[in-house]
């Protein structure tokens, strides 16, 4: 049996944080992984998708580039090829992660499985750890749905795993990763249905950011369906079904293909987590504390495997959170100040609470909110949809969060979120002088417009 300082069970973003510090303080360490090396992000989320998105944005251009008094005679989505420059650069981020971590630690490649507190087997060997870290990430949910079990229906793997062109792609959901999907496809020529349970899209942010963005899709020509129950699936020769309620009425939708993106569930089930006495919660996330240690002292849980955040800037996070204990300074994730973006185009993004958020924690809030369209930049550009908000505390005249959706917002919400977590008054942010012309100059002018917001 060889035994461990450190055992990482995952090689999702946070490994590039800690490893090396562990490194550095003298550690002996040892990585499992199972799968691809850099986790969901490198290899089936972030560079794959947004390499996509890039192509389909390109597609989109042109097809509007009369809008700028620019003619293209015709054009063509070539999709192999537009696979194939993705498929490059998350093999490129995969091999050089791969690489760089294996000159670190010993590496060692299979299954993961506790069989007592300390020990891990792998394959046919055992691996004895003085604190073993959990990094194993999540995986797409499959519902239970009549019929599922019989037809080809893909997650998120799959989909990027495509060599033709769906010619009618059907989505289930209606949050970050169905939308990027349903909208970066339209783009490249398929014709989209997307199917919701809520009666509005990114229910995580308020209503008026849901109405934007159906607005923004149902003018791709993407069909939306909210309020929707699902019944069930079935084959229809070389296609699928799709059968649901809505509004007491029957529909059915019959597509070339069927994506999942109906939430994730937690990599923790075939750890044998029991074996340790390590805690989940109802849904399988590991339970751990502020510092993300896990009830059993010295096992800790990292990224998404723990429910804290479904981001790789939230498990890189995380990483930092354990680096700042060994530094003699602990970090608590209780003190982590949300922030994220969905990447359509324009971009969604937002740092602190929503406005039903602010107003249900008791905060006299304060709101202010700016169209795209009066925003120079951009009409400039000629991408005018969608809308900025801003939310002060009336008392302490502090950012509450701030919702951008719009070109540039992936970028500036970054900005806000410096903004926001530095305690500054809004008469203090209105001294910072923004360079012109951006989007970004508008926001300390956008706090001249804050007005009380009370309950409906």
């Amino acid at each position: 049996m060889k035994s461990y300082d450190v055992l990482w069970i995952g090689t999702g973003q946070a490994t590039g944080t800690v490893v090396p510090r562990l490194r550095s303080l003298g550690k002996t360490v040892a990585v499992i992984e199972d799968d691809k090396v850099g986790g969901t992000c490198v290899n089936w989320g972030c560079t794959p998708t947004k390499a996509l998105v890039a192509a389909a944005k390109v597609a989109h251009m042109v097809r509007t580039a009369s809008d700028f008094g620019i003619e293209v005679d015709s054009f063509q989505v070539d999709f192999p090829r537009v696979m194939a420059r993705m498929n490059a650069l998350r093999e490129q981020e995969t091999t050089g992660f791969e690489t760089w971590l294996k000159t670190l630690v010993d590496f060692y490649p299979g299954h993961a499985e506790f069989v007592s507190p300390h020990e891990i087997r792998v394959g046919d060997e055992i691996l004895h750890g003085e604190t073993i870290y959990i990094h194993t990430g999540t995986r797409a949910a499959r519902p239970e749905l009549p019929g599922l079990d019989s037809v080809n229906a893909l997650d998120n793997r799959g989909l990027l795993a495509l060599k033709t062109l769906p010619s009618h792609l059907v989505l289930l959901g209606g949050s970050y990763i169905a939308l990027e999907f349903a909208q970066l496809f339209r783009r490249f020529g398929s014709r989209v249905t997307l199917i919701q349970r809520s009666d509005r899209l990114v229910v995580q942010e308020d209503p008026d950011f849901s109405a934007e963005v159906l607005a923004l899709l149902v003018g791709e020509d993407i069909e939306v369906h909210l309020s929707t129950t699902l019944e069930r699936v079935e084959s229809r020769g070389a296609s699928i079904e799709v059968s649901f309620q809505q509004k007491e009425k029957r529909v059915s939708v019959t597509g070339s293909h069927l994506f999942l993106g109906l939430g994730r569930t937690p990599n923790s089930d075939r750890l044998g987590l029991e074996n340790a006495g390590v805690s989940v919660d109802p849904r399988g996330f590991i339970q751990t504390d502020q510092f993300l240690r896990t009830n059993v002292p010295h096992v800790f849980a990292v990224g998404d495997v723990n429910g804290r955040g479904a981001f790789t800037h939230t498990s890189v996070h995380d990483g930092q959170v354990l680096v700042s204990r060994w530094q003699g300074s602990p970090w608590s994730v209780n003190d982590r100040v949300p922030i994220h973006a969905m990447f359509l185009d324009p971009p969604l993004a937002r740092v602190g609470m929503t406005e039903n958020q602010a107003l249900a924690s008791g905060h006299k809030v304060l709101r202010a909110t700016r169209k795209m369209s009066q925003i120079g930049r951009a009409r400039e550009k000629g991408e005018t949809h969608g809308m900025i908000k801003v939310l002060v505390d009336q008392q302490t005249r502090r950012l509450l969060g701030v919702t951008i959706f719009g070109v540039g917002g992936d970028e500036v919400i970054n900005m806000a979120a410096a903004w926001l977590t530095s305690g500054l008054s809004v008469e203090n942010l209105q001294r910072t002088v923004l360079v012109h012309p951006t989007v970004a100059e508008l926001l300390p002018w956008i706090f001249d417009d804050l007005e009380p917001v009370t309950r409906p």
